[in-house]
């Protein structure tokens, strides 16, 4: 990926209230909370999977309540526990390798959501990644080279 391109995953990942109807361009379809949205059958969310784990802990989810005022001190928190949640992200970054993938939440706030933290989480996980394989190529790049 050269500078100035979008990263792959950035381009791929959506975010969408589940109670939005589905879209053809959605892709693969995956409901971030830990609770079932109220008033909504399986068949209606039209899920391919659900992600319980990389929502918020019950614990911080109380705290936050969606009060706009804890918004930056929820997504510090929330990023802390998704830190300790690596094979999560790992499954969801492997979606990602197969296309499109739109991440569903229930909460009615677009603006102040996990949803939100949690793509930008994917998305820095994918920059991240990249500048490491360049960094490691790099690094041993002299190491390897032949003195003869």
């Amino acid at each position: 990926m050269s500078v100035g391109q979008p990263s792959p995953i950035s381009s791929q990942v959506r975010i969408r209230r589940i109670y939005d109807p589905p879209e053809s361009d959605d892709g693969r379809r995956i409901l971030v909370d830990r609770l079932w949205p109220r008033g909504l059958t399986r068949d209606r969310a039209a899920i391919d999977l659900w992600l319980k784990d990389v929502a918020p802990s019950p614990e911080l989810r109380k705290w936050f309540g969606h009060d706009p005022d804890k918004w930056e001190e929820f997504r510090r928190r929330y990023r802390a526990e998704l830190a300790d949640r690596p094979s999560e992200i790992a499954q969801l970054r492997a979606a990602l390798q197969h296309g499109t993938v739109t991440l569903l939440y229930a909460a009615r706030d677009t603006v102040h959501n996990h949803a939100l933290v949690f793509a930008d989480v994917l998305r820095e996980s994918d920059r991240a990644s990249g500048e490491g394989r360049r960094r490691i190529a790099g690094q041993l790049a002299p190491r390897w080279k032949h003195h003869g």
